[in-house]
């Protein structure tokens, strides 16, 4: 009896899990009796994946940050290199998270397993040299935008741009009043979404400004209703008790937190607050107005500036090499700032910005979980 096929994966965070889940819908469908296992989420565990540690021990983000949750990571690290010891993979993919997923892929690629690395590490914005770590630790990055290439083709990495799940599944025009009605949200009012972000850490350090922000438009547009989607049960227990202890925000603010997608709440919106990351390209592809802040510790910031050489680090402005949404950083990031300009969206016609952003949503357009999935057989059989 022919064995199973055993496939290893890792995803760090809640955009990592909805993008391996098309992948492991895909190679349920070419190999039904595939046992494909590892860290994942929801999403993935929705189409038959095996998650071994819960997710959330891995959604750390920052330079400092990630150094009190260090202890925790090393344990899963190699209490996972020992599963996959005893249990190997026939290939493992590393999805995202670059500083757990190119260790763990390194080690199993010294171990004669096959490895793929998918999403890019952001070597076009810093710390380019990375590339010869990814080259030793998996044999192809998989990656979802087009202007990552250049940098792979000069160091001759192998590269295959697959595009993004999201800008297959999202709609060119999406319906607005189904995702109103969806969230029980009144179709006549103007709506803005705030997304404080998908990490405990970012939901602490933006939900109170966001609250500033939306007491601050409360106060100039008290027609416009506030939805906030909680990226998961852990950020909803989170932003609930926050909300709670400020003076009952939710009951003197027409806040309606929703536990369902993000997505949701996004297209039943008119303009969007939110953190910077694949939430900003979500944004983009559902023709949301946005403005994107992010505000890291001291320190990071300070480190950050030395070595970021992108120009910009909002996902919209880097695909379209171009300021076309705002971004703040760090004390630019006040309810003041954010106030204006997210009422100037309110009061704008924003046909030109949505032009442009389904111009961009046609360049990610690409079938990615095939095309994903495709380079993950080629990688088996070659």
């Amino acid at each position: 009896m022919k064995t199973p096929l055993r496939i290893g994966m890792v995803a760090g965070e809640p955009s990592g899990d909805v993008l391996a889940a098309g992948v492991v819908a895909e190679l349920k469908r070419q190999y039904p009796d595939a046992v494909i296992e590892g860290i994942g989420g929801p999403n993935m565990q929705a189409q038959g994946f095996n998650t071994l540690f819960d997710m959330e021990t891995l959604s750390v983000m920052g330079l400092v940050e990630v150094l009190s949750h260090l202890p925790a990571i090393l344990k899963v690290k190699k209490q996972l290199l020992a599963h996959f010891e005893q249990n190997p993979p026939d290939i493992f993919i590393g999805i995202d998270a670059p500083d757990f997923n190119l260790r763990v892929e390194k080690t199993l690629k010294q171990r004669g397993i096959k490895t793929l690395h998918y999403v890019s590490p952001t070597v076009w914005a810093w710390r380019e040299k990375r590339i010869h770590k990814i080259a030793n630790a998996a044999s192809r990055v998989l990656g979802l935008f087009p202007f990552e290439q250049k940098v792979y083709d000069k160091y001759q990495v192998p590269y295959t741009f697959v595009g993004h799940t999201m800008a297959d599944t999202i709609a060119l025009v999406p319906d607005q009043s189904r995702s109103r009605a969806t969230l029980n949200i009144a179709a006549d009012k103007p709506v803005l979404a705030v997304l404080p972000g998908s990490r405990r850490g970012e939901v602490d350090t933006l939900l109170p400004v966001f609250l500033d922000t939306i007491e601050a438009i409360h106060k100039k547009r008290s027609d416009i209703q506030f939805v906030i989607p909680a990226a998961n049960e852990h950020r909803l227990v989170q932003i609930e008790a926050f909300l709670a202890q400020s003076d009952d925000a939710q009951s003197r603010l027409p806040i309606h937190i929703t536990t369902g997608t993000a997505r949701d709440a996004m297209i039943a919106s008119d303009v969007i607050l939110l953190a910077s990351g694949t939430a900003t390209l979500e944004a983009m592809l559902c023709k949301r107005p946005m403005v994107v802040a992010y505000k890291l510790a001291p320190l990071t910031y300070k480190i950050m500036q030395r070595i970021y050489k992108a120009p910009y680090f909002a996902l919209p402005n880097l695909l379209a090499n171009d300021a076309i949404v705002p971004e703040l950083l760090q004390e630019d990031v006040n309810a003041e700032n954010m106030s204006n300009q997210l009422l100037g969206f309110f009061e704008s016609d924003n046909s030109a910005l949505i032009s442009r952003f389904t111009e961009l949503h046609h360049t990610l357009k690409c079938d990615a979980d095939k095309t994903a999935a495709k380079a993950v057989v080629e990688e088996l059989l070659g």
